[in-house]
């Protein structure tokens, strides 16, 4: 339960500095582009940042490249809840496209979490079951 409350302050934090990142790219971008075009850039630059401090940091595991390669599957679904959340913010609710992001950002961190942490961490192996045995942290890929 330690262990579990320590990955989730982890994960925060991590997502306050990914966010920091994200949103700066994006205000940099946002007067030469559209402003869905300006996230959607500053979102994938981050997203590599966002995979090296969850595999250290976070969850203190090794990066490798199964990982690296699958991690863009747990932002699919950040992706899509944040640009829904972006669009209705902005079109719908009428809120400024330069602070949209950061409210569409809030509402994805649970889905984000968990699906992060389903990819990046290994399951252990059942009591009494050999290691190798154990299954894979990932055996379909939703989705960080």
């Amino acid at each position: 339960m330690k262990d579990q409350l320590g990955q989730i302050l982890r994960f925060g934090l991590v997502g306050g500095v990914n966010t920091g990142t994200f949103y700066g790219i994006y205000l940099l971008l946002h007067p030469w582009m559209p402003y869905f075009a300006a996230y959607t850039g500053a979102f994938l630059l981050s997203m590599v940042g966002s995979f090296f401090m969850n595999t250290y940091f976070t969850y203190r595991t090794r990066p490798t490249w199964k990982k690296f390669l699958l991690f863009p599957l747990t932002q699919v679904t950040n992706y899509v809840v944040q640009s829904a959340g972006l669009f209705a913010l902005v079109a719908w609710a009428g809120m400024d496209s330069k602070i949209a992001p950061l409210a569409a950002a809030v509402i994805a961190i649970p889905f984000t979490y968990l699906i992060a942490q389903r990819i990046l961490v290994s399951r252990k192996a059942p009591e009494g079951a050999d290691a190798e045995a154990a299954a894979p942290a990932v055996t379909s890929a939703p989705k960080g």
